[in-house]
């Protein structure tokens, strides 16, 4: 336990918390609102556990909390990496090391992210690890949040080596040309190899996927290397039926992180069922 007031896990997590205005995340600031920063519930929301979870942490009854949880409370906090890997420390993890694929999301994206909540949006690292979604995402594809954090990858899903179900889309999901996506998926993992060529995650993942999916392993001995960019989707809603979007990928700089952004045609009945499905809400999760 620290012996300098106010620099263990529980009260940095406070301090951090009281000094994130919620406009910063995205949130709605009602009428007469005293807590300047945010609530304890908003922060369980936005990092995807329970709010007595993050009462135990911050009371210090919880002081080990998984690599996950803490990459989850770092980008919900919006912490620099300097601050990230100090939250790693206190929590008795190591930082993530040099040279592996970044999850971590600066907090200008955030800020940016937060302003596109009329969209459907999504984070990906490099190897196509979902890091982080917002309502939008979950109401139009299920909340990822139901799944182990190891599976919400793309890649896994896209090549599946068991009969396991998918784990970042719960409704059906067809694309106008999808060996056009498969072999860009891979081509971009292999791109990934070259700017992350020592992270252990990203070589676990082709591993597995080289040796138990077929399809995986056809397009991997090729060795095409491109980004994925867009790509056109139909979503089987269950509760507002078939919705085509468009799925554009941008890129973030050296991190290489994946923000994608499904949109509808403006003006179309697409949109309205888009803008249904974000109103509506994404169906209930039980969090740990």
């Amino acid at each position: 336990m620290s012996t300098t007031p106010g620099t263990g896990l529980g009260a940095m997590i406070r301090t951090w918390r009281d000094r994130l205005p919620p406009s910063a995340a995205g949130l709605t600031v009602a009428r007469g609102r005293r807590a300047v920063g945010l609530r304890r519930e908003e922060l369980a929301d936005l990092a995807g556990v329970s709010v007595d979870y993050v009462v135990r942490l911050e009371q210090g009854r919880a002081t080990t909390p998984s690599p996950s949880v803490v990459a989850s409370l770092a980008r919900a906090l919006q912490l620099s990496t300097a601050e990230r890997d100090h939250l790693y420390r206190l929590a008795q993890l190591l930082p993530p090391p040099g040279g592996a694929i970044p999850d971590h999301l600066p907090p200008g994206m955030q800020r940016v992210l937060a302003r596109l909540a009329d969209v459907a949006v999504a984070v990906f690292a490099a190897d196509w690890q979902l890091v982080w979604w917002n309502r939008g995402w979950a109401a139009l594809l299920g909340d990822p949040a139901a799944s182990p954090p190891r599976l919400r990858n793309f890649a896994r899903d896209r090549f599946p080596v068991d009969a396991g179900p998918a784990h970042l889309a719960q409704w059906p999901v067809t694309e106008a040309d999808r060996a056009g996506t498969d072999a860009a998926v891979v081509s971009d993992l292999r791109r990934a190899t070259g700017r992350f060529p020592q992270d252990a995650r990203l070589a676990t993942l082709i591993r597995e996927l080289i040796a138990g999916n077929k399809r995986f392993a056809e397009l991997w001995a090729t060795g095409e290397v491109a980004a994925h960019r867009e790509d056109h989707k139909t979503i089987d809603h269950p509760s507002v039926g078939p919705v085509m979007v468009d799925c554009d990928v941008l890129t973030d700089g050296d991190s290489e992180l994946k923000i994608v952004i499904m949109t509808a045609v403006p003006g179309s009945e697409d949109e309205t069922k888009l803008q249904l499905t974000t109103l509506t809400g994404p169906p209930a999760t039980t969090r740990r």
